[in-house]
């Protein structure tokens, strides 16, 4: 036998070769075999000769691997060195992942395998945008013990386009991006300037991306507008974070291919739960119903909950259109009165949508409980549901305040909605026990006028019925979670980890002062957290303790590893309940289907591996979508602010840093900045650990969740910021308001002896 026939042969031995058998026509090792044969060769391997040592001949399939093969380099698998020979990451030492950058020009690399963030000084940033997928080698440690990365190879550029200000000085064109995270300019040669004149607002294409000598080169594609006209504000955070908008060719074509309606026939070999009277319960404004309810007692008081969730995974198949357009989104990105959706909407408002009295594929979770809230047992079904009504979160609770005519129009689902309230409380009531965390939190939305501009910013109340559906969801979503670490699928875990060290640390010791202990020594848990919350009640801080401790805690992510939810205080805890706009939902439903299909573990499409490049790009999108719509928030905001300039409102203290003071104003719900050198005439210290300003001189103290009454002296939409001063400190000779509180040092600090630290 031939080498070339004895290796191919070899490969055909690929624990994965049905896979790859199913998804193409002429099948080629896969990714993991592929890894596994260049660990076993042990060292860095020429195309050519990998090639060979796969034992593949067919030029299409040679050409099929070259396509694999640079896939496996974007996604950071593989590596070429510097004489073009692939190479193991890992036996080369360097780390991938997503850099985040800052203004400042500093960037850090988030790897995919959710280790230690790396720093990337400034000048390893010269050739970097914000987003771009690198490999980095660690190369030293800093003064904060963080590791310093040395830049290695670009995998993949993220930036495409680029908003910002064009400008023309001394015969130099350049776009300035709105987007502060890409703090390079981007030079526009004389012919590629696009008729912009000085001033606009453009949108620049990269032609040029950075090197370590030269600044990024682009031409004016689009000339927006010279100023913010009503809706430029979601264009302008759309392309400042490189949000994809438009539908690549193809993908609305394969969504609309799949009808309008689901077939009787659909229900061949899933359980049919079109009799039961399950429910959807969403915000008035809402477009798309991704979950729908049903709940009924059964023998010795206990509940039997059923949550059904759309089957995005019977529409959107691996290696599909649809699936490369909604991994590359990632989430839906919801702003003030439109959203940029995951899905196209003939899905995600269409098919998988659980709209009333029309058949719809779901995912079924069905759930026992008993007297008590405590889950008994679970399963899992691919179903077929028919929601019987389409409810609003204000509907359900007038319904349980007793609405007569409400409760007279909605008769048929009744029982159903009264059966989930009971078994709410009963889940708040456990949710209680085991000591999650329930902070209060004021959330906002926009009133606009005809003209598109804000006419009110008001608070929305939430109420059982907001939280009866939470606590559904997350029963789903741990079962879930539960299910598939029991069948050990690879999968992403919606992970949120207890408090650093550090933190913990400075915590105590503000807690200390306030006369208040967190239990759990150096590693405190959920329940401790909560009982501090419960300690604090009714004091007159209570809203600055739980802010302390608030930020005191990580930031949720998605991972492969299951290190469990701190904050809920549940061990296991994924995204089962959002695949309309959630890609980890969308895998979290494959992972089941496998399970439930009994399918080969050695044929499931993913590996953990996957799960953590997957996981770390899931994550990028979710910041990335939350920074893009705090973006056009604070646009808004600034907007509707511009003609306050010179009124004065009571405030709240919300952040305190080193430069000033945030201060949200309570009439408004919008926050500025009063910079340090706005406050009453001394020179303030800022103290971290205690979360003040402190003047040297007088001992004013302003603290976090502090009263201030400011003036708003300019804003600028520009860059999104809004400037304050104290309102009082003319008046009074600098005492600040009610936050301007004398300290030891000061004459009223040492007369009355009182302070609160």
């Amino acid at each position: 036998m031939t080498k070339e026939n004895s290796n191919k042969t070899r490969w055909k031995d690929d624990p994965k070769a049905g896979r790859e058998a199913r998804r193409y026509e002429k099948p080629i090792p896969s990714r993991e075999y592929i890894l596994k044969c260049m660990e076993e060769l042990g060292e860095p391997q020429a195309f050519e000769d990998l090639t060979e040592e796969l034992g593949l001949i067919d030029p299409e399939e040679v050409e099929a691997l070259t396509f694999r093969i640079r896939a496996m380099i974007r996604d950071g698998q593989i590596i070429t060195n510097r004489r073009g020979a692939l190479c193991l990451v890992d036996r080369v030492g360097l780390v991938t992942g997503i850099v985040t950058a800052h203004k400042d020009g500093f960037g850090f690399c988030i790897p995919d395998d959710g280790q230690e963030d790396v720093f990337l000084p400034p000048r390893e940033m010269r050739e970097i945008m914000h987003g771009d997928r690198v490999a980095v080698r660690v190369v030293d440690i800093d003064r904060r013990n963080r590791p310093v990365g040395s830049l290695a190879r670009i995998l993949s550029r993220n930036t495409e386009d680029l908003v910002g200000r064009y400008f023309e000085e001394s015969g130099i064109s350049f776009v300035v991006p709105d987007n502060s995270r890409y703090n390079q300019d981007i030079f526009v040669p004389p012919e590629k300037r696009g008729g912009a004149k000085h001033g606009q607002i453009v949108r620049v294409i990269l032609e040029m991306y950075p090197s370590r000598r030269n600044q990024p080169i682009g031409r004016v594609d689009k000339i927006l507008g010279d100023h913010r006209d009503p809706g430029m504000e979601i264009d302008i955070a759309v392309h400042s974070h490189g949000l994809p908008r438009e539908w690549p060719d193809g993908v609305e074509a394969e969504a609309k291919s799949f009808g309008e309606s689901v077939p009787d026939s659909a229900a061949e070999g899933r359980k049919d739960f079109r009799d039961v009277p399950l429910i959807t319960i969403d915000d008035e404004t809402a477009m798309d119903f991704d979950d729908a309810v049903f709940c009924e007692r059964t023998e010795n008081d206990g509940f039997r909950l059923l949550v059904a969730i759309a089957d995005v995974a019977e529409y959107v198949q691996p290696d599909s259109a649809l699936d490369a357009e909604a991994f590359r989104r990632g989430t839906s990105v919801y702003f003030p009165g439109t959203v940029i959706p995951m899905l196209p909407e003939v899905l995600s408002n269409g098919l998988c949508s659980l709209n009333p009295d029309v058949n719809r594929l779901t995912m079924v979770c069905e759930l026992f409980f008993d007297e008590n809230g405590k889950v008994k047992s679970s399963r899992f079904h691919e179903g077929i549901i028919r929601s019987h009504a389409r409810l609003t979160y204000n509907k359900v609770w007038a319904m349980l305040q007793g609405d007569k005519e409400l409760r007279r129009e909605y008769e048929h689902v009744l029982g159903n909605v009264e059966n989930l309230h009971d078994l709410f409380r009963k889940l708040l009531s456990r949710r209680h026990q085991r000591g999650a965390i329930d902070f209060e939190t004021v959330e906002t939305k926009f009133l606009f006028d005809d003209f598109g501009k804000i006419e009110r910013i008001v608070p929305t109340e939430r109420n059982d019925a907001h939280r009866l559906i939470e606590e559904c969801m997350i029963a789903a979503n741990v079962a879930t979670g539960e299910f598939l670490a029991k069948h050990r699928m690879p999968t992403l875990y919606r992970v949120h980890e207890g408090p650093e060290q550090e933190k913990v640390t400075d915590l105590r010791e503000f807690l200390g002062k306030l006369g208040l202990k967190l239990g759990g020594g150096e590693s405190p848990e959920p329940k401790h957290y909560a009982q501090v919350l419960r300690d604090a009640q009714g004091r007159e801080d209570d809203t600055l303790i739980q802010t302390v401790l608030l930020r005191s805690l990580k930031q949720a992510m998605y991972s492969p590893k299951n290190v469990g939810h701190f904050g809920l205080s549940h061990d296991t805890y994924l995204h089962f309940t959002s695949p309309i706009r959630r890609y980890p939902d969308l895998l979290v439903h494959r992972a089941l289907k496998h399970v439930l299909r009994k399918e080969p573990e050695d044929e499931y499409a993913y590996g953990f591996k996957d799960m953590e490049r997957i996981g770390g790009h899931c994550s990028s999108t979710e910041r990335r979508a939350d920074e893009a719509t705090r973006d056009a928030a604070d646009t808004l905001k600034c907007e509707f602010m511009q003609s306050r300039v010179g009124e004065e409102y009571e405030g709240m203290i919300v952040g305190v840093t080193s430069f000033g003071l945030f201060v949200k104003l309570k009439e408004v719900y919008i926050e500025g900045l009063v910079h340090v050198t706005s406050l009453p005439n001394d020179y303030y210290k800022f103290d971290a650990a205690g979360h003040r300003m402190v003047g040297e001189r007088s001992g004013r103290v302003f603290r976090l969740t502090d009263s201030l009454k400011v003036r708003v002296v300019r804003v600028d939409p520009d860059e999104r910021k809004i400037d304050l001063e104290p309102a009082e400190a003319e008046a009074d000779g600098g005492r600040g308001g009610d936050g301007g509180r004398k300290g030891p040092k000061g004459r009223k600090g040492r007369k009355k002896g009182k302070r609160r630290d």
